[in-house]
């Protein structure tokens, strides 16, 4: 079951094929999520993509903790030191892409106001009201800087921030070129 000097166990096959068989239900899924219209049908879609996302997500975790308390088969006989260290370097950026990928998916659905479920709790954050104030706030930096205006200190940045979005103000208005 597990990793010996020579080969690898069968949990690490495992932890392999569940990625991969996850990857290619994920991949089609997605391109088909793109052309349809929203309805009930995508809705349900897009749950499954979900829920697959997050089952990917959780794989890749446990199987870098597995990773790092197994050792890996040593093939110092079948492989030169380059293509050893290109393994590695490959193997490195393949879970950076995958954890990227999937926490991306997470991050777009709490940016939406939408909640979700990660590691059995139930996360939902009022990300959007508070993206939207920073996009406002970065809107008035930009208004004046174009007049020539000093943009304000952190501090202020902070107050202004907590005051726009506390009192539920819309959009600032435009300030005029003079």
């Amino acid at each position: 079951i597990f990793n010996n000097i020579s080969t690898y166990g069968s949990l690490t096959k495992l932890f392999h094929w569940l990625t991969a068989a996850g990857l290619i239900v994920q991949i089609p899924l997605g391109f088909y999520l793109v052309d349809l219209d929203f309805d009930q049908t995508r809705i349900d879609i897009e749950n499954y993509h979900i829920l697959f996302e997050l089952i990917i997500f959780y794989v890749i975790l446990l199987r870098l903790i597995f990773k790092l308390l197994t050792p890996a088969p040593d093939f110092k006989v079948s492989a030169f030191l380059g293509q050893k260290f290109i393994s590695k370097l490959n193997h490195l950026f393949l879970y950076l892409t995958l954890l990227t990928v999937t926490s991306s998916g997470i991050l777009k659905k709490l940016f939406n106001g939408e909640s979700i479920v990660i590691f059995f709790k139930k996360i939902n954050f009022a990300v959007r009201q508070s993206w939207y104030c920073i996009q406002v706030l970065h809107q008035l930096e930009l208004q004046l800087m174009q007049i020539q205006i000093p943009v304000p200190l952190l501090p202020d940045k902070l107050l202004l921030y907590e005051i726009h979005c506390e009192m539920k103000i819309l959009p600032i208005p435009q300030v005029q070129h003079q």
